[in-house]
C-alpha cells in the first residue's frame, strides 16, 4: 500500500472512532483535529459517505459531518 492510501486508512480510522463517540463534527474541526491535509481529509470523508457511514451537509464553505450509523451497528 502507498504512503497516500494509509494516510486515507488511517484518518477514516479516526474519523470514525471520533464520529462514533461524538456524532457530529465540522470538516475544519476534523481537519484540525487530525492534522491531515484537505485531500486527505476529503477522500476519507468521500469513502465513508460512499460507505453510507456518515452524512454531509454543506454550511458555507464547511461541511457539517454526521455519524449515520446506529450506535448496535458498530458491534455487529
Amino acid at each position: 500500500m502507498n504512503p497516500l492510501q494509509e494516510n486515507i486508512n488511517l484518518a477514516i480510522s479516526q474519523i470514525t472512532d471520533h464520529l462514533a463517540k461524538n456524532q457530529k463534527a465540522t470538516a475544519w474541526q476534523l481537519k484540525v483535529m487530525l492534522k491531515v491535509s484537505s485531500s486527505v481529509l476529503y477522500l476519507a470523508l468521500g469513502a465513508l459517505y460512499q460507505q453510507g457511514k456518515i452524512t454531509l451537509e454543506a454550511d458555507g464553505i464547511d461541511y457539517h459531518v454526521t455519524w449515520a450509523q446506529p450506535a448496535n451497528a458498530e458491534n455487529k
